[in-house]
């Protein structure tokens, strides 16, 4: 009898083993974005030789803006991005990588959107732990930050707390006689920057009828700040590791539909760990998402 344990001993330790490193390697936590790299330097030197490692690892630079001053985003995408977007609903959310180039004092930071955290926030089919690969070949990867971290299977139901909006609640902003009309809309609204908004790229998702649009925010006037980029990151931006590839924020035509994500869901992916009140909180921006989509919905050519 005592022989017979001993045999099935090993076997047990195993087996307990294989169950531990699961439950283990299903609660790994995910933060928003990746450090790439930080030191001495320019912004637009670091920008030059950050496009030229993106391209040089298969990346299509789809737009680019400078939000504020000191502060560059570039926005790519790839045939992966592209074609993993296609496979989900409104997957075209997810069809881009923000990767921002932001000095601090005196050192420059690289940083970029963390494509595994976005691929679950997104409900996207793969998790793009290759286009994660790609990304550290061409810009480094010295750590993940931005939040806590947030298990992926959190991610994929994610909302803010209680009552906010999740990722299937997109705000509509505008229906439109077909696609094309919708895109031909979008485009106009853009050009002329209605509601502020003017275009920094557009990527269209291949065999279906979708393009997402990354967009620049900008009010006119003081009482317009709270739809502006650089006022919302003033008052959310604020640690010492820079979350700049929060922006530019999206609008997705989908079939003859516009949406965006709305603030409350959109901001919160990116600043999970935000406090509600205090300094630095989402109470400083409580009028931003209901300022964005008005904007987004003037932009879309849609009803007010």
């Amino acid at each position: 009898m005592i022989k017979s344990l001993w045999k099935v001993f090993p076997i047990l330790i195993f087996l307990l083993l294989l169950i531990v490193s699961v439950v283990g390697a299903e609660e790994a936590l995910l933060k928003p974005f990746v450090l790439g790299s930080y030191g001495p330097g320019q912004v637009a030197e670091k920008t030059a030789v950050t496009k030229a490692s993106l391209t040089a690892q298969g990346f299509t630079i789809a737009g680019e803006y400078m939000p504020y001053p000191e502060a560059q985003v570039i926005v790519v995408t790839s045939d992966e991005l592209k074609a993993n977007a296609a496979k989900s609903e409104h997957g075209g959310f997810g069809a881009a990588i923000r990767v921002s180039i932001t000095k601090v004092k005196d050192d420059v930071q690289v940083a970029y959107t963390n494509p595994v955290y976005m691929a679950n926030v997104y409900r996207m089919q793969s998790d793009l732990s290759g286009v994660a690969a790609k990304l550290a070949a061409a810009l480094g990867r010295k750590e993940e930050f931005g939040a806590k971290g947030i298990a992926a299977k959190k991610l994929r139901t994610y909302h803010y707390m209680m009552g906010m909006e999740y990722f299937n609640e997109p705000s509509l902003l505008a229906e439109h006689a077909s696609y094309e009309a919708a895109i031909a809309a979008v485009e106009a609204g853009l050009a002329v920057g209605k509601g502020g908004v003017t275009k920094v790229c557009r990527i269209d998702i291949p065999d279906k009828k979708e393009t997402m649009f990354g967009v620049a925010m900008k009010g006119a006037t003081d009482t317009d700040k709270y739809m502006d980029d650089k006022f919302i990151m003033s008052e959310i931006d604020f640690k010492e590791l820079r979350s700049t590839a929060h922006l530019p924020y999206e609008m997705l035509v989908s079939g003859n539909k516009v949406y965006a994500l709305y603030a409350r869901f959109r901001i919160a992916t990116s600043f999970p760990d935000l406090s509600m009140m205090g300094n630095n909180s989402f109470m400083n921006i409580m009028k931003s998402p209901e300022a964005i989509r008005k904007a987004l919905v003037q932009a879309a050519e849609g009803k007010k």
